[in-house]
C-alpha cells in the first residue's frame, strides 16, 4: 500500500460523497458491474470464523489460519485502512449447458469460472487503473488493491458494501448475478461515506444444500471444505478420499452446483433466453459481458501450470481419484501459487 500522504492535495470533506459516486461511475466505465464502499469494522464475523477453524472445516487450508486477526483487521493487514471499495465483475461464460455436461460421463466438468484468462489478473488490472483515477483525480492516496491474494474477507466486506447478501451456500448473491461473479477489493485511507448492506432474499429456501454432491454445506452458512468437490479437485495436495469419489463424478475442476441450483440464477437464465438480457449491449456493460464470455480465470492456463495439455482430449471424461491418475499425467507443483493463496471460486470461506 502507498504509504497515507499528509501533504498531498487531498479533497474536501465535503466532497467525499461527491468522490465516491465518481469512483462507482469510473468503476462501471472499467467494466465492474457494481462497486461498493464498506468500512473496515468486522468484529461481528470474528467468532465465527475461530469457530469455522475449530471445527477443522478448513481441511489443509493452512492459510486460512496464518496471518492472526489481520483476517478481520483490515488496518492491521494495511495500515492507516479506513475504507474498503468492494468491487463485482461478473462472468457468464458461453459454454455448453451445464447439468448436461454433468449428466454426460463422457464428458468432463469444469467450473465455469475457470473457462477463459486468470481472473486474479484482470481485477487486478482494472482495481489498480481505478485507483490510477482517483489518484489522478485528487492526488496521492494510501491504498492496496486485493484479489484472491491476501488475508481478505471479501464476501463480508461486499455485503457491508451492499453488493449483496451472503447466501446458505456461503457465497456472497446479488439480484443481478446470482453467485456467478468475481470480488475484487481496494483498501484505502480515503474516509469515502460507506453503503448501506442490502437485506437476505434466501428465505426458506435450502435448494444449495440438497444438491451438494457430497453434502459439504452441512448447515446453512456453513462450509465443510473437507467435502466440497472445489476443494477436492483444486486445493487438495493428497488424494481424494475413498468415500467421496463416487460423488465427485465427472465434475474434474471445481463444482457449481450449488450455484447452478439457486433461483436467482435459473431466473436470470430464464431472462437470458427471453432475449432480455442487457449486457449484450455496448458500451460498460458490453466490455463486461464480452469479458465474461471469454471467461476469467484460465482453464487452459491452469492446466499448462500444471502440466497438462490443455487441449488434451484425454481430459474429457477424465476423473482424478489419485495424484497418480490426473489426465495427462499432470501434476501440481510448487509453481502454482493460486491454489496455494486462494479457494477456488465456487467455494467460499470467507
Amino acid at each position: 500500500m502507498k504509504a497515507p500522504v499528509h501533504q498531498a492535495r487531498r479533497t474536501r470533506a465535503h466532497d467525499f460523497a461527491a468522490l465516491a459516486a465518481t469512483v462507482k461511475t469510473w468503476g462501471r466505465e472499467l467494466g465492474f458491474q457494481a462497486v461498493g464502499i464498506a468500512d473496515t469494522d468486522l468484529a461481528a464475523v470474528e467468532p465465527g470464523l475461530a469457530a469455522w477453524l475449530e471445527r477443522g472445516f478448513a481441511g489443509e487450508l493452512n492459510y486460512m489460519r496464518k496471518h492472526g486477526a489481520k483476517r478481520t483487521r483490515p488496518a492491521s493487514l494495511v495500515p492507516g485502512t479506513l475504507r474498503v471499495v468492494s468491487a463485482r465483475l461478473d462472468y457468464r461464460p458461453d459454454a455448453a449447458d451445464s447439468w448436461s455436461i454433468l449428466a454426460d460421463g463422457s464428458k468432463a466438468f469444469v467450473a465455469r469460472y475457470a473457462l477463459g484468462r486468470d481472473y486474479h489478473k484482470v481485477l487486478r488490472g482494472r482495481l489498480q487503473q481505478l485507483a490510477g483515477r482517483i489518484e489522478r483525480e485528487i492526488g496521492e492516496f494510501g491504498y492496496r488493491v486485493f484479489t484472491d491474494s491476501a488475508p481478505v474477507m471479501e464476501v463480508e466486506l461486499a455485503r457491508k458494501a451492499g453488493l449483496g447478501w451472503r447466501g446458505k451456500h456461503t457465497l456472497l448473491l446479488s439480484r443481478e448475478a446470482g453467485s456467478f461473479f468475481f470480488l475484487g477489493e481496494i483498501y484505502t485511507d480515503l474516509p469515502l461515506p460507506v453503503d448501506a448492506p442490502v437485506g437476505e432474499h434466501c428465505g426458506t429456501c435450502a435448494k444449495c444444500l440438497d444438491v451438494c454432491p457430497t453434502r459439504a454445506i452441512v448447515a446453512p452458512y456453513t462450509l465443510d471444505a473437507r467435502r466440497c468437490i472445489s476443494y477436492l479437485t483444486v486445493e487438495l495436495k493428497g488424494s481424494i478420499p475413498l468415500e467421496l469419489r463416487p460423488l465427485v463424478g465427472n465434475r474434474v475442476f471445481g463444482c457449481d452446483d450449488c450455484q447452478l441450483v439457486c433461483h436467482r440464477l435459473r431466473a436470470l437464465v430464464a431472462q437470458s433466453r427471453r432475449g432480455t438480457r442487457q449486457c449484450t449491449q455496448g458500451g460498460a456493460r458490453g466490455r463486461g459481458a464480452a469479458f465474461a464470455r471469454e471467461g476469467p480465470f484460465g482453464a487452459g492456463a491452469r492446466a499448462r501450470r500444471l502440466g497438462a495439455c490443455a487441449s488434451c482430449s484425454e481430459l474429457s471424461g477424465a476423473l482424478r481419484v489419485s495424484r497418480s491418475e490426473e489426465p495427462c499425467g499432470a501434476r501440481r507443483t510448487e509453481a502454482d501459487p493460486v491454489g496455494k493463496r486462494a479457494p477456488a471460486s465456487g467455494m467460499c470461506l470467507l
